[in-house]
């Protein structure tokens, strides 16, 4: 018994210190979110890594025609010319390009500038549209093929391009999201910006508000200290300087993950992440049971290779989380049965999760201030702050899964992470064979 109150005094402590931290999470959320974006604004190439077909894909690529930012180009890269995802990419690309031509047209016309003024405001917001153009990027060898797609999308960059921005088919960024992500680059001591995803459930299955809670767990990680920052690729801006100056594509040749190793490179050159919290971005999708395993697990592996030492922390934290949680209310049940006294057991359980539900309360908070147009449903908020305990014991799976395999599949390829400077495709699907 000793033994079992030493432990949940630890994780009680942890507790604390977590709420702490959603605290301080809480507070930086809304300072940032009060700031005012930056002047900065140069010319910037948005990098869309595409593959396959996400929910509302349309929608999620429709959003990066319409950003408030005066010039920049839009990147689709693909493996494959017949990847379903860029026949959606060259639909909007040309529906954008038709528009524009009616805007000029009616300008031209006599008597008809007024109509044509209000056409560009309705058409355009404000900004001319992006040039926007498709990129083949061809199978990858040595790296993930994201990672590849998105080192041939670089190289396809417009020469005039200050500021590399990289953004996933499954984000759906606001209108503001690219002048929020770059302007804070102005300060080049400032390595890159990210934002982070935030999954919306559609239909609201268990599976994906767990997937959801899970995920947002690793949001509140962020904050103001821009050295334990760490990039999302779904959402990350990079000055073309600062990208060569860390040799973020020497990093990325042999990487399965752009975002590690992006952080890797980034923090060895001695330049820090800034997260910008009006760049959190909804992911509108949901999944099954094995989705989530498979999405929970990729992760973790993930972070086996390229973060051993949080995944260290996980595994370990995440034992001692559910052997005092669940230990608490067994142990309760035990000493009741034997007429024992049970308070002390049953306090210590009811406290534990009093603290984490108070975190997950600020977590929710800062969410819903940085997703001011997203409505978050009632069942996904009781969610959160009543199951909360279940993705402990997700995460305590995962770790373990980690430890013994680094295989992991992702996006149909099947991957084997040898170390942070070794990725192994080991199988493609068939029809990307033949």
């Amino acid at each position: 018994m000793s033994v079992f109150y030493f432990l949940a005094t630890i994780v009680i402590w942890q507790g604390i210190m977590s709420l702490i931290g959603g605290r301080r999470f809480l507070a930086y959320v809304r300072s940032e979110i009060k700031r005012r974006s930056g002047a900065y604004a140069p010319f910037a190439s948005v990098i869309v890594p595409c593959r396959g077909l996400d929910h509302g894909l349309r929608d999620n690529l429709g959003a990066l025609f319409q950003q408030n930012y005066p010039d920049y180009e839009l990147i689709f890269v693909a493996d494959d010319a017949r990847d379903p995802a860029l026949a959606v990419a060259r639909a909007l690309i040309q529906a954008s390009a038709a528009g524009q031509r009616a805007v000029q047209a009616c300008a031209a016309g006599d008597g008809q500038r007024e109509s044509a003024e209000r056409l560009q405001q309705e058409a355009t917001q404000t900004w001319p549209p992006p040039r926007a153009r498709i990129v083949v990027a061809g199978p990858a060898e040595r790296c993930g093929q994201k990672v590849h797609n998105l080192l041939v999308a670089v190289k396809a960059a417009d020469p005039k391009s200050e500021v590399f921005v990289f953004v996933d088919t499954d984000a759906r960024p606001s209108a503001d999201w690219l002048r929020a992500l770059v302007a804070p680059l102005a300060d080049q001591a400032t390595g890159a910006t990210t934002g982070y995803r935030w999954f919306v459930p559609v239909r609201g299955n268990l599976a994906s508000e767990l997937r959801a809670l899970w995920n947002a767990s690793v949001a509140s990680a962020l904050g103001a200290n821009v050295r334990r920052n760490f990039c999302w690729g779904g959402s990350m801006a990079i000055r073309r300087t600062t990208f060569e100056r860390a040799a973020v594509a020497a990093y990325w040749r042999s990487a399965a993950s752009d975002d590690f190793a992006m952080t890797r490179a980034l923090h060895h050159a001695g330049f820090g992440v800034r997260f910008v919290p009006a760049c959190l971005i909804p992911s509108y999708e949901d999944c099954s049971w094995r989705g989530l395993l498979e999405f929970t697990t990729r992760q973790m592996k993930i972070t086996r290779v390229y973060a051993p030492h949080l995944w260290r922390l996980a595994l370990v934290g995440n034992l001692l989380f559910v052997v005092v949680f669940f230990g608490s209310f067994v142990l309760a049940a035990s000493c009741a049965a034997r007429g024992a006294s049970f308070i002390a057991p049953l306090m210590i359980g009811v406290s534990v999760f009093a603290l984490g539900a108070a975190k997950a309360w600020l977590r929710l908070r800062a969410a819903r201030m940085a997703l001011a147009t997203v409505r978050l449903s009632k069942r996904s908020v009781w969610v959160h702050l009543l199951l909360w305990p279940l993705t402990s014991a997700l995460f305590l799976a995962n770790a373990i899964c980690a430890a013994w395999s680094r295989r992991l599949v992702w996006r149909g390829i099947e991957y084997e992470l040898k170390s942070p400077a070794e990725t192994v495709i080991i199988s493609r699907p068939v029809q990307e064979r033949g």
